[in-house]
């Protein structure tokens, strides 16, 4: 009999992390499920495949060339038995209720497709302790205008229906960065029902060397993401104003993030021109009161922007 739930952990960078991951799946309370390991390429594949040897006979272990996350989730779903799919990164775990809540939500709200809800992050940054509904918070209807404007932020714990992703494509392989959140509004354009709660039931490991540790890179990705849907999905006049409008926030962003990085490393020109154009973007006094300073007395500004920073 096919398992009720197929739970999808891509490997890739997280031999140190896997096996907490697979025994948070395997401490589960609820039993019917799979649990496929996809080998993205790892280039330390004899380590990854020592870490996960006493697993070999609870797991559907798959080997592929390396080609980013999105293709792995899709190999994962390919050879996917359940009409249920779990994403699970090889870095995070999950309480041990987990599916239980999951799959209970989904069969009392059978409208809805796709689940997300609520965590806490661990590991090696500033942010442990904190809750994900914190840091990205979603506030009333999952749909394409929230999705863009980040108003709602669906998180990487998700219990979705196979077939509701199927539908929209998977995900886009020629993305490495933002593929969920590129799957997201392309499946609540086309109708998929998304919903979030809030137990927190999974933990979100920040680490320095994750793909979402570089705040620019992974803006550049959201924006990039956003470029494309613009360019490949038909958009009512709304749907293209708040993709508009989310570009202009995301372009505001990466400006803010580079400027801050130059005040950091103390380089005056290089702030003075990410915040110029911050000003076009963003205009606040109190960034026209900085600008002013770097362009007059750049060391000046320079020392309150860093004791600013760190108080």
């Amino acid at each position: 009999m096919s398992p009720s739930v197929s739970v999808i952990v891509p490997a890739f960078g997280v031999t140190p992390y896997i096996a907490a991951a697979l025994d948070s799946v395997l401490a589960q309370t609820y039993g019917d499920y799979e649990l496929i390991v996809v080998n993205d390429g790892c280039p330390d594949s004899r380590a990854l495949e020592t870490v996960l040897r006493p697993y070999l006979d609870r797991i559907v272990y798959v080997k592929q060339e390396n080609g980013g996350v999105s293709s792995a989730r899709n190999a994962g779903m390919r050879v996917a038995r359940a009409a249920l799919i779990a994403f699970l990164d090889g870095d995070d775990t999950w309480t041990p209720d987990y599916l239980a809540v999951q799959t209970e939500f989904l069969r009392t709200h059978p409208q809805t497709d796709i689940v997300y809800s609520d965590g806490v992050v661990f590991g090696d940054g500033p942010l442990a302790g904190r809750q994900m509904s914190d840091l990205s918070p979603s506030h009333g209807e999952v749909n394409f205008e929230s999705l863009v404007s980040c108003r709602c932020s669906v998180t990487t714990s998700v219990l979705a229906r196979k077939a509701a992703i199927l539908a929209v494509g998977g995900f886009d392989e020629s993305l490495r960065r933002a593929e969920d959140f590129d799957l997201w509004v392309r499946a609540a354009h086309a109708g998929v029902k998304i919903a979030y709660h809030e137990r927190v039931i999974y933990r979100y490991r920040q680490r320095s060397s994750g793909l979402s540790a570089d705040a620019v890179a992974m803006r550049e990705a959201a924006a990039a993401a956003l470029e494309k849907l613009g360019r490949t999905l038909s958009l009512s006049a709304d749907e293209r104003a708040a993709l508009t409008k989310a570009q202009q926030e995301f372009r505001a962003d990466i400006l803010y993030f580079r400027m801050m990085h130059a005040l950091r490393a103390k380089d005056a020109p290089a702030a003075l021109s990410a915040l110029r154009q911050l000003l076009r973007l963003r205009w606040t006094l109190k960034y026209a009161l900085l600008a002013i300073g770097l362009r007059c007395v750049p060391q000046l500004a320079l020392r309150v922007a860093d004791r600013r920073a760190r108080s």
